[in-house]
Parts: structure tokens; sequence; C-alpha cells
């Protein structure tokens, strides 16, 4: 047998949410909904899907290695230079390409817990040590916790801002107050994946950050609001030198044509993603009263999807969930076995997750 990396066998494979054929098929249903995964129930941008249609008149062209067009939308519409963005399959690859950037054997990185677990793969493979701080009470990221677990050995800070999957944030103020006591050789990275749901308020604009701090990359993605999540498209915010360094690491023509080119025109339409984030927020306020009326306890969210304390074993009931063609996240894999993850879909999609649930529990 071909040696491999003793690392690898310390992972564990992404558990994805069930797509709605495999319970069409595993049980014979033919009316499935899926609220697992927090993709926009509303789809994507009509205008997005013409530039997919156009776009297949180049399918034989490598696309712009460089994202060129994408990048300059990008800092024009944030008012920064081109070269302070980065590209990526998704926010995914871009946690990839900075864990092999930043990460030597040895090396450990910190993050919340329950927080996003690409973090801590990502880390691992580098062969680093990732230290999880709990949450607070309140599950949001316990910062003060953080900042007393840094080490000589400290490379990165991972922030999931909102946090998934509790859906809480840090506030711009408690933000500035972290980043002054974090070291600069250590590296922040702003997971933001759910901005365009979160933005406003006490929310922070990381962004004019920048030109203050040398050691924060901002992530963003247009799998969420835009509604993208099939192309695998996003983004990394920096200083250039940051960048430019990570391009170093990046392979060449790592974003597709389509995903660029739909992506562009996503970008250029803003009232699709007012409509989504009027959608959840009035999905929001009725998942809200349902709970309520159950008497189920939920986190507030800043997010399209909401964590709820079913009381019951969370597996139990998401397979019970499925059997009514309704697919949900078990909360097991976040370590809060009595919860469940549920994407806010449209107004229909919310009634029906909330009738099942009710005949689940019985409420």
């Amino acid at each position: 047998m071909v040696k491999h990396r003793k690392t690898v066998e310390t992972l564990e494979p992404y558990r994805p949410g069930k797509p709605i054929s495999e319970v069409k098929r595993e049980l014979g249903l033919t009316d499935v909904i899926k609220l697992a995964s927090n993709e926009n129930p509303l789809g994507c941008s009509p205008k997005a899907v013409e530039a997919l249609i156009k776009w297949t008149n180049e399918v034989s062209l490598y696309p712009d290695g460089n994202c060129t067009e994408l990048r300059n939308a990008l800092a024009e519409k944030f008012k920064l230079d081109p070269g302070q963005f980065l590209f990526g399959a998704g926010s995914d690859q871009i946690l990839e390409i900075i864990a092999q950037t930043y990460i030597n054997p040895g090396d450990s990185t910190i993050t919340g817990w329950p927080s996003f677990s690409r973090y801590e793969a990502v880390t691992r493979i580098m062969d680093g040590n990732i230290i999880r701080v709990p949450l607070t009470r309140d599950y949001r990221f316990d910062l003060d916790g953080i900042l007393n677990s840094i080490t000589d050995t400290t490379r990165i800070i991972w922030v999931c801002n909102p946090n998934n999957p509790t859906g809480t944030i840090i506030t711009a103020e408690e933000q500035k107050a972290f980043l002054k006591k974090v070291p600069r050789h250590v590296l922040v990275v702003l997971d933001e994946a759910y901005y365009e749901y979160a933005r406003g308020g006490d929310y922070p604009e990381s962004t004019a950050l920048l030109d203050e701090y040398d050691n924060i990359i901002i992530l963003r993605t247009f799998s969420k609001a835009y509604g993208l999540a099939g192309l695998r498209i996003g983004y990394a915010i920096s200083n250039k030198e940051i960048i430019e360094l990570l391009n170093r690491v990046r392979g060449p023509f790592n974003v597709n044509a389509a995903a660029q080119a739909a992506a562009l025109a996503a970008l250029g339409d803003q009232e699709f993603v007012q409509r989504s984030v009027q959608n959840n927020e009035e999905g929001k306020r009725c998942l809200y009263q349902a709970f309520e009326e159950m008497g189920l306890e939920y986190i507030p969210t800043h997010t399209n999807f909401i964590m709820v304390n079913v009381e019951k074993n969370s597996v139990e009931v998401f397979k019970a969930l499925l059997q009514k063609g309704v697919i949900v996240r078990s909360g097991d894999i976040f370590d809060m076995d009595n919860w469940l993850r549920v994407t806010i879909g449209t107004p229909e999609q919310n009634r029906r997750f909330i009738e099942a649930l009710k005949e689940v529990l019985q409420r």
C-alpha cells in the first residue's frame, strides 16, 4: 500500500447537507425542500442567468486567471485598489490558500467553537494545531479567551462573523478593541460569508480597517445572498502585500469563467440582493414567532439560518423531518446535540418546515 501522510488520518470528511435528489431516491418522495445549506431560497439574479447563457458561447476558452472584470467592479464598489482582491472557488479554497501560505508544521491557529469546521481542517492539513475556544454563554465568540490563547506558535486567528452555526456577531466596537490587542505578527481572518445579511447596525464594516491594520484578511462570497453557491466563487480582501503572497500559492485558472460571468452580473443587481435580504428578515420574524409559540429556545440570528433547540436528539428529529420531505441540519456536528440549524426559506417553505416540526415534536 502506498504510504500516506499520517495527518490525513486525523481529518474528518466534510459532511454537506443532503441533496434533494438523494432524499427523493432514498425515501421515495416526490416533494422535498432543502433548508440545510444556507442557500438563497430565491435562487439568483436573472441577470446572472442571462450572463451564464451568454457565456456558453465561450466554453472552450480558459477563464481569466486574474478575474479582471470582477476585480475592478469590486474595487470600485468598495473604493479599494484592485490589487487588494484575491478570488477562489468559494471561501473554502481561499482558506486553503491562506493556510498553505502561513502555516508551518507545529504552528497553531485559534478559533471559536462551535464554528466553521474548515478552519480546523485546513490547519491540520498543514500539520498545524488548532485551539478551539468555547463560545460565550450567549453563543458568541469569546474574544478575551482567544487573546489569552495566543502563544509564540500562533499564526492565524479565524473569526467567523457572523458565526456559523450560531448566527451571532462581533460588533464593530468589539472588533476594533480586539484587533488592537492582537500582536501584529498574528494574522486575523475575518470570515464574512453572510456579510450582506448582517450589514448595518452594530455589524463592522471591516474594509474601513485595512489602512490601520496590516494583519487582516476579509473573506466574502457570492454563495449566500447572491445565490451562486453552485458556481463556487468567493473573494478575499487585504493589503496588496498579503494578496501578492496568496497569489503565489493560488493555482492558475482557479475560478471558472462561468462563475466570473455570473458573479459580475449578480454584483450589478443589488435590487435582487435587497429582495433576498428582505425575504430573509420576514422569514426570520415568522420562525421566531413559531418557535416562541412552541416554547422552543432559539438563537437570534444575523444570517439566513437559525439554530433552534428542539429538546430532543437532533439526529432523530432530522431523520423524522426527512420523512416529511424537509431537509435541515442536525446540530451533532457542532456538538449541539439537541439543536437544529434551519435555513430561512420562502414563506411557503418556512410554513412547511414549521408544520413538519410541530408534527415531529407534537407541539
